[in-house]
């Protein structure tokens, strides 16, 4: 676990005793797999470090559809707008797995900014890519087709949870099929199409809840 902070943008940019008197004040959170962190609408003022499983962030429009804006692993925040932007949460963060969390509040984090200007750029970079993220998947909805997204969202998730295998890249996403089609914003009969249509063309194996791509260049191809 230790290993998993030092990877992380907050703990990063922390001396060796900087980052231990920061991590013996975070609390550890243990959530079950479909357990709630937060909900869309609710005041917040907390950001979590995910030390173990998956977390995914959805979104709810009023009539009722939901989408997938991330998922998340080891060594990924999420919630820090909060920290610099205390107020209603945007999304909701639900347990994708059974996960650890670590919870660092405002009141933790602002006195940590104040002598440390480099951590506040650290988090600063973090909120920048995730950003970056977001106009890409606008961009996305836009101009790439929907088997173009399943196969990029494929990929990213290959690059999150991916595991090689002499049969090709094994990624456990842990997502149901309708979630996958939340995450790339089309229904799931569509999405269903596009992984049949990889699958006739032996690019890819689907199982429950886990992908194997047989042929990662092509997808790759496929992705861009």
């Amino acid at each position: 676990m230790d290993d998993v902070l030092a990877s992380t943008p907050l703990f990063s940019a922390l001396d060796q005793p900087g980052a231990a008197a920061l991590r013996a004040s975070l609390q550890e959170i243990r959530v079950a797999r479909g357990q709630e962190l937060f909900h869309e609408g609710e005041p917040g003022d907390h950001l979590y470090l995910i030390l173990e499983g998956k977390v995914k962030l959805g979104h709810g429009s009023p009539d009722g559809r939901e989408s997938l804006m991330a998922v998340l692993g080891p060594g990924e925040m999420f919630g820090e707008l909060s920290l610099f932007d205390p107020g209603l949460r945007t999304s909701t963060a639900t347990a994708l797995t059974d996960a650890t969390v670590l919870g660092l509040g405002n009141d933790q984090l602002m006195p940590l900014l104040e002598g440390r200007p480099e951590v506040a750029a650290a988090l600063l970079q973090a909120l920048a890519r995730r950003l970056r993220r977001t106009n890409e998947a606008m961009a996305d909805l836009v101009f790439s087709d929907v088997p173009g997204r399943v196969a990029k969202a494929l990929m990213e998730l290959g690059e999150k949870f991916g595991t090689l295998t002499p049969d090709g890249l094994l990624v456990t996403h842990d997502m149901t099929q309708e979630e996958l089609a939340q995450l790339v914003g089309a229904s799931r009969e569509t999405v269903n199409k596009a992984l049949a249509e990889f699958g006739q063309r032996g690019w890819i194996k689907l199982e429950s809840r886990q992908v194997l791509i047989t042929d990662v260049e092509r997808m790759g191809k496929r992705a861009r």
